[in-house]
């Protein structure tokens, strides 16, 4: 079968055209006029992104985009309760594209009590109306989407709110360059034969392990990791190096394939120190030697950041494209409803 026929069987909501259309996301939340003027950034000393799942994600790549360019104290925080450290000079930054994720609002509430610098990211919901109550600022999201999908949205939110503080400089141009490139992507990805969906039937009917590197790569080697959860409905696992060569590399000395189906795939980066490079060929090197197969990712582009996040987008595609491939409607999240409904 042709892509077109898998996505015509397998893509009832059609997430193939809302990947083909992410650039657009990102024009949309960088061209976003918003209204931070009442937060004086210069009294903050700390800040904290709350959200879960595809609304937290985008703070993790944020802590890589930015390495070490932002110079307070950063943490995204994926949980009910809001850190003891939080006061009235932390920046919270709460991210529900629903705006009702429940561990979510309960950390927006205890911001609330402590005099948090709070700014929401949201279509709406719950999170958007606690926002208008408290005279709160909300960076308001295009609604429609599935929280996942909506990457391009709620990252260049996130960037742009702290581009707008002056907690960075300005980034204007290299958003340009990544969504220029995301829109040339979305051509030779949605097109026949194409690197990840190649990438994709060399991975199908094989359990992910992705290796990336501790705080270059490894927001987007997590984010494939759930990626694979979501979109392709496959268990995968996630790690990095180096805190993997300190305890996951001995459990390939017992590697039996018809036990465990796995294939490594290796986030890669020119810009990784030299032992973390060196680390990455002796463990390939070695879960080689015990019948281990190896799938690499590397973007060629020249800035990092163009690199990351042309590294983030490809690997929505291979998910994406794993899915259909196994039978799997990419937006059928079951489990999770399942759990909803539960815990109401």
């Amino acid at each position: 079968m042709q892509i077109k026929d898998y996505v015509s069987k397998y893509d009832p909501q059609d997430q193939f055209n809302v990947l083909v259309n992410t650039f657009l996301q990102a024009e949309f939340a960088w061209n976003n006029k918003i209204d931070l003027t009442q937060l004086d950034s210069s009294k903050i000393t700390s800040i904290i992104l709350t959200g879960l799942g595809g609304s937290a994600i985008s703070g993790d790549l944020l802590q890589n985009f930015l390495g070490n360019e932002l110079k307070l104290p950063y943490i995204v925080n994926r949980n009910y309760t809001l850190p003891a450290f939080a006061d009235e000079k932390t920046l919270l930054i709460v991210s529900s594209y629903s705006g009702n994720t429940e561990e979510t609002l309960e950390v927006f509430k205890q911001g609330i009590l402590k005099k948090c610098r709070i700014v929401v990211i949201t279509t709406g919901g719950t999170a958007g109306k606690m926002a208008n109550e408290n005279n709160i600022p909300v960076v308001k999201l295009k609604s429609g989407l599935q929280p996942r999908f909506a990457l391009g949205l709620s990252f260049f939110s996130l960037l742009k709110i702290f581009q707008e503080l002056n907690l960075i400089s300005d980034q204007t141009e290299i958003v340009k360059q990544i969504i220029s490139l995301w829109k040339s992507k979305a051509k030779e990805f949605s097109s026949e034969d194409n690197k990840a969906y190649k990438i994709a039937v060399e991975i199908s009917g094989h359990i992910p392990v992705i290796y990336s590197c501790a705080d270059v790569t490894s927001a987007a080697g997590y984010r494939l990791k759930c990626q694979f959860n979501e979109n392709s409905k496959l268990h995968a696992f996630h790690n990095v190096i180096p805190e993997l060569n300190h305890n996951e590399i001995i459990g390939w000395e017992t590697f039996f394939e018809k036990q465990f189906q796995a294939k490594v795939i290796n986030v890669l980066d020119k810009t990784y120190h030299p032992q973390i490079k060196k680390r990455f060929e002796i463990t390939a090197e070695l879960v080689k030697k015990h019948k281990g197969e190896i799938i690499n990712l590397e973007s060629g582009e020249k800035d990092f950041k163009v690199r990351l996040m042309d590294l983030v987008y490809l690997c929505d595609w291979i998910s994406y494209y794993v899915g259909i491939l196994r039978g799997k409607d990419p937006s059928e999240i079951e489990n999770i409803n399942i759990l909803k409904e539960r815990l109401a």
